[in-house]
């Protein structure tokens, strides 16, 4: 009888802390996720955003800098100085399917162009493994491969904006990245823009 007592016992005991530890590791996931949460909360495109709010984050310049021959620092003015494109009836769509913006018509430069003005550190054609961050002022991303920007169509549908609607923009920061044929373009709509990163993949 003893014996059985301190077996139900112990059980009871093991029960008792995998539950203290299911229990924190659960709660521990939860605060992470909501500091995730938090961190990039400004940046989802159902979040109203106040002007006030917006020039807490404006970026005036664009840093491209990695694995490039030349680091760059651009402006509005400077991305004028380019090639620029024009781009008509452009909407953003939240990964809802909600859509959030539709501009008649934008400005700007293609990222393979102002890419290939840095030019990327490739030791030979075959050195193609590189990713591009496409990085905002409250650190939200998007991302894209060598090979989505220059042999794949995104590569001529991937652009740095300067102008909306034949007007500068306002209170989203100078320069916002778009990639108009993704099918759902909020997620790599980009604006307080403030740096291009290229890595090479290890």
């Amino acid at each position: 009888m003893t014996k059985k007592l301190i077996i139900l016992s112990t059980i009871c005991v093991a029960f008792t802390l995998s539950n203290c530890n299911n229990s924190n590791q659960n709660k521990s996931t939860a605060d992470n996720s909501n500091a995730t949460k938090d961190s990039s909360s400004k940046h989802v495109c159902m979040t109203p955003i106040s002007a006030a709010d917006s020039a807490k984050f404006t970026s005036r310049q664009l840093e491209v800098k990695g694995e490039v021959e030349n680091i760059l620092t651009l402006t509005v003015d400077s991305l004028k100085q380019m090639k620029t494109v024009t781009i008509d009836d452009y909407k953003v769509v939240c990964q809802t399917g909600t859509s959030m913006k539709e501009n008649k018509s934008c400005k700007g430069v293609l990222l393979k162009d102002i890419l290939e003005k840095a030019k990327i550190k490739q030791t030979n054609h075959k050195d193609r493994n590189f990713y591009i961050v496409a990085r905002a002022t409250d650190d939200y991303k998007a991302t894209f491969s060598w090979a989505e920007l220059f042999n794949n169509p995104t590569g001529d549908n991937t652009y740095v904006i300067f102008e909306e609607n034949g007007l500068p923009i306002k209170y989203k920061g100078d320069m916002i990245l778009i990639c108009t044929n993704d099918i759902k373009t909020g997620p790599r709509h980009v604006f307080w823009l403030k740096s291009i990163e290229v890595n090479r993949v290890n």
